[in-house]
């Protein structure tokens, strides 16, 4: 079964052609599946109008499911409801935009068939504003410098995978971004697709200023999760060093003042700066070994329990 999952917030105008697309598409290719609609506090009634308009064209599906937060609680925990409640071995997730098309459904599945556990689209020609562009092509490039992603086009709502890689993977916040770096660092087998990416013709994007700075903060969260969540006094003691370096060559060179040449320390404010850097630089690498000793009772805790 094909488990189809589409969060929204306030669709009313797209859902409802969103769904006679892809259940065309999906009657073509013969295949048992279910819909999820995740409603994230709309506040436009969009899931009444979808009934609506399904009963005036007496039309039917009793693969709707339908799970309502009563507020807006973004769209990672608007996935997760999603897949807390799937039934089928293969998972897409789509935007409920329109500009994810259902066309494409077949090349990812064939992608599936191929022996792939995860499949994520590209979309080739943007139907974006230049905030949104820009903000994807820093992400793609800091995540393939510093993370060394294998994706095009992380940003992609249109994706298709196997059940089996959501492994212990837990959607919160933002972080469903990333969830196709944990599907690679995790060692299953991933690839890309071209995807149409069509324009929105109703409603306002969701994505604006405020996005692209929580996007950025997202992304650094992302780089220390994945790079250094099992090893954090790497990260900790690499920043903690370089302060407590630069407080210790500003404290070397005012006791070489000092000793050599006479200059009274009283009269250099610099003193106290390098003495602020060597202890902060000491609290930071504390916080890695800190971080070390919670890693190492988290495994030993793990190893121990039955």
């Amino acid at each position: 079964m094909l488990s189809i999952i589409i969060p929204f917030h306030n669709e009313k105008e797209n859902l409802p052609i969103l769904i006679m697309q892809l259940t065309s598409q999906l009657h073509l290719m013969e295949k048992d599946y279910e819909i999820i609609l995740v409603d994230d506090g709309s506040t436009d009634n969009t899931i009444s109008n979808l009934k609506c308009q399904m009963s005036n064209l007496q039309l039917k599906s009793q693969n709707l499911y339908y799970f309502t937060h009563k507020k807006k609680l973004g769209k990672g925990q608007g996935l997760k409801t999603g897949v807390e409640n799937a039934k089928g071995e293969t998972i897409v997730f789509m935007d409920a935009d329109l500009q994810d098309d259902p066309s494409d459904l077949p090349r990812f599945l064939e992608k599936i068939k191929d022996g792939h556990d995860f499949v994520n689209g590209i979309r080739g020609k943007r139907n974006d504003n230049l905030l949104v562009k820009f903000y994807s092509k820093i992400v793609a490039w800091f995540l393939r410098e510093f993370l060394h992603s294998p994706y095009t086009d992380i940003n992609c709502g249109y994706k298709v995978f196997r059940k089996k890689v959501l492994g212990g993977f837990t959607f919160y916040g933002n972080n469903f971004r990333f969830f196709p770096l944990a599907v690679f660092y995790n060692g299953y087998k991933v690839t890309e697709i071209n995807v149409k990416n069509n324009p929105r013709i109703y409603g306002k994007t969701k994505f604006g200023p405020s996005k692209l700075f929580t996007g950025l903060l997202d992304t650094l969260t992302a780089f220390f999760l994945y790079k250094f969540a099992e090893r954090p006094l790497h990260f900790f003691g690499t920043i903690g060093s370089g302060v407590f370096l630069v407080g210790f060559l500003i404290s070397l060179y005012l006791t070489i003042e000092r000793l050599f040449f006479g200059v009274l320390l009283v009269t250099r404010p610099l003193l106290w700066l390098g003495i602020l850097l060597i202890i902060i630089g000491i609290q930071i690498g504390m916080t890695g070994i800190i971080g070390e000793l919670i890693v190492y009772l988290d495994h030993k805790s793990d190893k121990s329990s039955p």
